[in-house]
């Protein structure tokens, strides 16, 4: 069937079109969905989307063993015998181990068809719960809510209740023990407006958050896919002592991993990666190790491996241990030889084209066997060693694993499992010439250290059949691989060699420009680990991919920032004025807050003189009716100070420019209040204010279209000549003094910690090419980190 109609046929059963299109194009997913489809008789009708749901859930989450009952359970589901999406997985794990027959009854129960769970009996089994954990509860509040939610799905009288109805109960129970929500379920400092409660109340999980915070479990472990998830010893193995062997050794613990290649910087879908892997284990008082993937040395760098880890850690996760795929190459090779005694692996002399027509070619055509695939074993024994003692060129040789040429699935089409690389290692030198890939390393080294949950991307998905059949070719304990969206942002690029092309060829100052969107360079723009783990934990696991918008990002960054951050007057394009009824000597202190309404932030001084400066966007020459800043003859308010002041002149050099501003002080009973206030800084030599500032570093998107690598002239072509504005006579507050001293307290002088907002322009850090030194001449830069909630009345 041609693509169009498999997507016409996918959309007939309630998929969006993107969805249908993208499900058409998955090799492993479409043929099986097709055959569902067809199993339930629903080719030339369609179905309602609720039936379809189930049936697209099926399809995409059958396994191998379970497929031979593909028919029986479409059936039950036509039937409506199956219901909901916990059942058809009930549906999938009971058929994995019914043999050729299936027995009606014994599937019944094992997937709870006709059970129905009344709303009483909900009510009963929550308040007996409730009950249990009352005096836990009562101590902790709405803390536990989300705790207590996980542990009731798993209340056996629940099972096939509705978990809408199980959750409005709870929390309505909850509510009736504790009472609502009051000040003690704050987590956020001071009284707040019921809005800065809410910012302030996300759960950020593995951040440098406060105690309660770190505490918590985010929803996205608690509810959606990753709730659903087996406990360990849940996942069948092809040997019974397999698994007892595992448990024995990880007391029935979780274990994950964090498995990035060391060959560039992470980005921000690494951070989903990260938040997922480490907050799973945390979330199940379980364990995550980082494994540095390291096959492949001719694009490793001691730089990547040292900011992995750092990148990790300033996120606030701390591995259990730190390993490396290299440091188990001996395991690795000896059982690459165990799969050749076994008649699993060859050793093929077939070139990269060979292989890629063997396999269809570009057209897709008749796949066959490699001619080397049914050589004797001992002679691929005999050419493995040779391989091994450096007796092969690059590119002559490599190690396959005996799969399926005619699977429908790509990733089972013998894959390469060694290849010569004459490329010293950086861990074990020289020692080795052959290197083992991802697709043979991945799955051994989460076995060698008992990984419970392999938590991987959906781009891994049809490796999951391979994972799975180099475990039990070879015998040895063989985790569970879940695929989960990964997180695409628009209007940038993630790929390593694309952001090194702009890097090499200097449309970037480095991987940590603040206008990429790798950790390093948002850590540099001076967004908070808090705001990155909380924006991904909001956003959830799911198992269809979609591609968010940098503005929802840019939005979770201001809404923290707007809740943790003091407020500081900058003024990025300085014009002077001269207040022309203050005396030449007139000093007044005025004391104001940090953050108004919010004391915790404290207080700070700054002067107010005869010299004040403004931003040129707040005065024209031209005034207007619409128009309610500064302009000859208009009066204005200057922010926390007791007057008001109007411009009565303004002096121009020989070339037009203006020089400055005249002003006059309003002290008079009969001014009228201000429609409008701006922010200044005032010149006190006293003070040593203003604060010069080197570098103001303003940034906008660094792409111009949503998609870059749509441009038909490539990506470079759609660069935004803008995204990158520097202002060099800008001025601000001293009370950034006070703002440097107390971060440089608690960061070990990181400047991107120095963060404020700068009223009524936008909130910014310190760039690390400033330079802080009381004793001798400071260096001020700043970046751009987010702008202000546009107001569409600004202009």
């Amino acid at each position: 069937m041609a693509d169009n109609e498999l997507v016409s046929l996918f959309q007939s059963i309630g998929l969006t079109e993107q969805r249908a299109k993208e499900t058409a194009k998955n090799k492993k997913l479409a043929p099986t969905l097709q055959a569902t489809i067809a199993e339930a008789g629903i080719s030339e009708t369609g179905c309602d989307k609720a039936v379809g749901a189930l049936l697209y859930t099926l399809a995409s989450t059958i396994t191998k063993n379970a497929n031979k009952h593909l028919g029986y359970i479409t059936r039950a589901i036509i039937d409506k015998k199956l219901k909901t999406a916990d059942q058809v997985a009930a549906a999938i794990k009971y058929t994995e181990n019914a043999g050729d027959e299936i027995i009606d009854t014994d599937f019944d129960n094992a997937c709870g068809v006709g059970v129905v769970v009344t709303h009483e009996q909900i009510s009963n089994a929550i308040s007996s719960f409730l009950e249990s954990k009352k005096e836990s509860l009562i101590k902790d509040r709405y803390k536990l809510l989300g705790p207590l939610l996980a542990q009731a799905r798993q209340i056996p009288e629940l099972k096939w209740a509705n978990g809408v109805t199980v959750k409005e109960e709870l929390e309505k129970q909850v509510a009736a023990l504790i009472g609502p929500k009051d000040e003690r379920d704050m987590t956020s400092k001071g009284k707040k407006k019921d809005t800065d409660k809410k910012k302030s109340d996300v759960k950020v999980s593995g951040s440098n958050s406060n105690k309660s915070e770190q505490n918590s479990v985010p929803n996205m472990f608690l509810e959606g896919e990753l709730a659903k998830l087996h406990k360990p010893g849940g996942n069948p193995q092809i040997k019974s002592e397999l698994m007892k062997q595992h448990l024995k050794e990880t007391s029935g613990k979780v274990l994950t991993r964090f498995p990035p290649e060391p060959n560039g910087f992470l980005h921000i879908g690494h951070a989903k990666a990260i938040n997922v892997n480490f907050g799973y284990a945390r979330a199940h008082n379980g364990l995550c190790y980082l494994r540095y993937d390291d096959t492949n040395p001719e694009a490793e760098e001691e730089i990547y491996f040292t900011s992995i880890k750092e990148t990790i850690e300033w996120l606030g996760f701390t591995p259990w241990k730190i390993t490396y795929s290299s440091d188990y190459f001996d395991n690795l090779y000896e059982l690459a030889v165990e799969l050749i005694k076994r008649d699993k692996a060859y050793v093929c002399s077939c070139t990269p084209e060979e292989m890629h027509e063997m396999r269809g070619g570009d057209d897709g055509g008749e796949r066959r066997e490699c001619v080397h695939r049914n050589r004797p074993i001992e002679e691929s024994l005999t050419e493995f060693e040779k391989m091994k003692e450096g007796r092969y060129k690059e590119g002559q040789v490599t190690l396959r694993m005996k799969m399926d040429m005619q699977s429908g699935n790509p990733q089972f089409w013998d894959l390469v499992a060694y290849r010569v690389l004459n490329t010293p290692h950086h861990r074990t030198g020289d020692t080795w010439c052959v290197y083992p890939t991802y697709d043979y390393t991945h799955c051994l080294c989460d076995s060698f250290e008992n990984i419970t949950h392999s938590l991987c991307t959906l781009e891994f998905r049809m490796s999951r059949e391979s994972y799975y059949w180099l475990c039990d070719a070879l015998e040895v304990y063989k985790p569970i691989q879940f695929e989960y969206n990964r997180l695409n942002i628009n209007n940038t690029i993630m790929s390593k060699r694309k952001i090194a092309k702009l890097v090499d060829e200097g449309y970037v100052k480095g991987w940590d420009d603040p206008r990429l969107y790798t950790l390093p360079a948002l850590r540099r723009r001076g967004v908070p680990p808090e705001a990155i783990n909380g924006f991904v934990q909001d956003l959830g696991v799911t198992t269809s991919n979609s591609t968010i918008q940098v503005s929802r990002f840019e939005k979770y960054v201001r809404d923290y920032l707007d809740v943790h951050v003091p407020r500081l007057m900058l003024v990025v394009d300085p014009i002077k004025i001269i207040i022309e009824n203050l005396p030449d000597d007139y000093i007044e202190e005025l004391t104001i807050p940090f953050k108004p309404k919010d004391p915790s932030m404290g207080e700070h001084v700054v002067p107010f003189s005869k010299i004040v400066y403004i931003d040129k966007s707040d005065f024209r020459e031209q005034d207007s009716p619409d128009y309610f800043r500064l302009a000859v003859g208009k009066t204005v308010g200057l922010l926390y100070v007791e007057h008001c002041i109007t411009c009565t002149d303004l002096k121009k050099d020989s070339e037009g420019n203006i020089e400055y501003l005249i002003c006059r002080y309003e002290k008079g009973p009969d001014v009228k209040k201000p429609k409008t206030y701006i922010q200044w800084v005032s010149e006190s030599t006293k003070h040593r204010s203003p604060i010069r500032l080197n570098e103001v570093r303003i940034y906008n998107n660094f792409f111009m279209s949503e998609n870059p690598l749509a441009h038909p002239e490539g990506y470079l072509k759609d660069i935004n000549p803008d995204s990158l504005k520097l202002a060099t006579n800008s001025l601000i507050e001293i009370g950034l003094n006070q703002v440097i001293s107390k971060s440089f307290e608690n960061s070990k002088k990181e400047f991107e910690t120095v963060r404020f907002q700068a009223i009524r322009v936008g909130y910014f850090c310190l760039d690390k090419d400033s330079l802080i030194n009381d004793e001798t001449e400071n260096k001020y830069i700043l970046n751009k980190i987010v702008s202000l909630k546009e107001d569409p009345k600004k202009n």
